[in-house]
């Protein structure tokens, strides 16, 4: 297992926002069944998603939990030559009302259109719980990685207070955040989620994921860069990201 690669697969994860999910059909056995998944990270850095009682791929998880998640570099122009990240997987339906809650508190920020089509109709909560992952990072660039997740240490009242902060009193810095990274500011953006890498900024439906330039395992340590960021002229290199 390469130790290099680990930064890379789980920037990809945070970076992409949609991916293919593959479940094991119900109707057709022993035959992959592929769907495109909306989904944002949970409070241990797995994919969270919200799918319908009724779609075809939850059919085939009730029945076998086994699924991958395949998420490559959005607008790629050659797709074999960029990143791609598989994830081999356990799905778990959350059940306990505390899991949640939590969940759609950080699902809503990402996706908030979610939340009406999940109160009327039968939507719920899924965490894929990764057994192995499969990352390319290009040509030759092969590796079987066992532990690519990372807990986020600001998930839940931390992160609220963080991101409630910077949306009413720092509008200006996230406009600032965009220009850095060269994203037109078409619409306005909202800062959406913290980890210890970085920044999910959503802007209309695009879900942008911007790294600090130094780990940060503190809420003063987030504000710093943040500050930071604010005042720099080009967004940081980050530390170590070339291992």
């Amino acid at each position: 297992m390469s130790t290099k690669a680990l930064r890379p697969a789980r920037e990809l994860l945070l970076k992409e926002y949609r991916g293919v999910l593959s479940t094991l059909s119900k109707s057709m056995p022993g035959y992959p069944f592929g769907s495109v998944v909306p989904y944002c990270l949970d409070a241990h850095g797995q994919p969270l998603i919200l799918i319908s009682r009724i779609a075809q791929h939850t059919h085939n998880l009730r029945q076998d939990n086994k699924c991958s998640l395949l998420v490559g570099e959005r607008d790629a122009e050659d797709v074999q030559a960029v990143g791609r990240l598989t994830v081999l997987a356990q799905a778990r339906q959350l059940s306990d009302q505390a899991e949640i809650t939590a969940a759609a508190e950080r699902y809503y920020r990402y996706f908030p259109e979610a939340g009406g089509y999940h109160q009327a109709h039968d939507f719920d909560f899924w965490v894929l719980q990764p057994v192995r992952h499969r990352y390319i990072g290009g040509f030759g660039a092969i590796h079987w990685l066992d532990q690519v997740t990372l807990t986020n240490p600001f998930a839940g009242d931390a992160e609220a207070r963080m991101i409630e902060h910077m949306n009413s009193d720092h509008a200006a810095a996230i406009s600032h955040y965009l220009a850095l990274c060269g994203l037109p500011e078409t619409v306005p953006a909202q800062l959406v989620g913290l980890d210890s890498e970085g920044m999910h900024l959503r802007q209309g439906q695009m879900i942008h994921w911007l790294p600090f330039a130094r780990t940060c395992n503190t809420p003063t340590q987030v504000r710093e860069a943040l500050v930071f960021l604010a005042r720099a002229q080009a967004w940081p290199e980050v530390e170590g990201a070339a291992g």
